[in-house]
């Protein structure tokens, strides 16, 4: 009850700091900067080197390429019933193809699942991030004007990404070097990522003009919060997978749209209004959602 009421708490403090204007508009920005390059390494150095490694660790890191390769399957299906703009399909995209798997999955992991969740959470995320840094900027560039895809680039961003390299010393150092010394600050680090995250969320939930664009959040919502978690727990069953890592990878894929997904949109000027809209509402939704999927995913246990 603790971590419901503290995710309650965040958010809506964020909300209503936007809402009354009691810090400049664009102060999530800091704090973002802060939880992508200090408090999301430290998670990565605290729990991965506690992981005991096994075959049951390629599903969080391939489940979330299934979720991307099904909302680029839907959004086509759906283009051909409905003819959209490439931006408006890009959106679609980068908001249904891409889930919320840190800021609001790892809160959510370790209220629902204990920290015995979140080092999977941690695999989780860092799929996605790859995703985001190679497939979400591809398709972000395809669908802007006059954009080029650098290929260089792409991984000069991959392998310079604070999480990222986190995420490689957590795998590489335990072999080399004990990190228990290390502990306390990474504990200290790790503990600010939940309550700066779900404020930093509050700060950037859209408050007006959420009645337009209905069939198009309901399509992306649809998919993100109920298809997607759906398709993998198929996979779930009919491959036999089960225990607490099928459950996480499920529960993850079942998170709202990204907030980084819906910001590289809005910096291609790819429908910003929509990709606003979409992670607002789908992160409100979201907290109902993964309460009723908390409730299915004692079956793959």
């Amino acid at each position: 009850m603790t971590n419901f009421i503290l995710i309650a708490v965040c958010i809506l403090s964020g909300i209503l700091v936007k809402h009354y204007k009691a810090l400049p508009q664009d102060s999530f920005k800091s704090v973002n900067a802060w939880l992508i390059n200090i408090a999301l390494p430290a998670v990565a150095l605290k729990y991965l080197p506690q992981m005991e490694w096994s075959e049951e660790l390629l599903l969080p890191l391939f489940m979330p390429m299934v979720v991307w390769g099904g909302s680029y399957g839907c959004i086509y299906i759906f283009n051909t019933i409905y003819p959209m703009h490439k931006e408006t399909r890009a959106v679609l995209l980068l908001t249904s193809g891409l889930g919320n798997s840190s800021f609001i999955g790892f809160p959510l992991t370790q209220a629902y699942f204990g920290d015995e969740g979140l080092p999977i959470a941690v695999f989780y995320d860092q799929s996605t991030f790859i995703l985001i840094a190679t497939a979400a900027i591809f398709t972000a560039v395809k669908a802007s004007n006059g954009g080029a895809f650098h290929p260089v680039a792409t991984l000069r961003k991959v392998f310079s990404f604070p999480p990222f390299i986190a995420f490689i010393l957590a795998l590489v150092l335990p072999h080399f070097v004990s990190l228990d010394p290390a502990l306390p600050v990474l504990d200290a680090l790790a503990v600010t990522l939940v309550p700066l995250a779900l404020f930093s969320v509050g700060m950037q939930l859209p408050l007006k003009d959420w009645k337009t664009d209905r069939g198009l959040m309901a399509f992306a919502l649809s998919y993100k919060l109920l298809i997607a978690p759906l398709l993998l727990f198929g996979i779930c069953l009919l491959f036999s997978f089960r225990g607490l890592t099928a459950q996480v990878s499920v529960f993850e894929a079942s998170m709202a749209p990204m907030v980084t997904g819906a910001i590289i949109a809005i910096d291609h000027n790819l429908n910003p209004p929509l990709a606003n809209k979409i992670l607002g509402i789908g992160i409100l939704v979201s907290f109902l959602t993964t309460f009723l999927w908390s409730l299915v995913l004692p079956a793959i246990a």
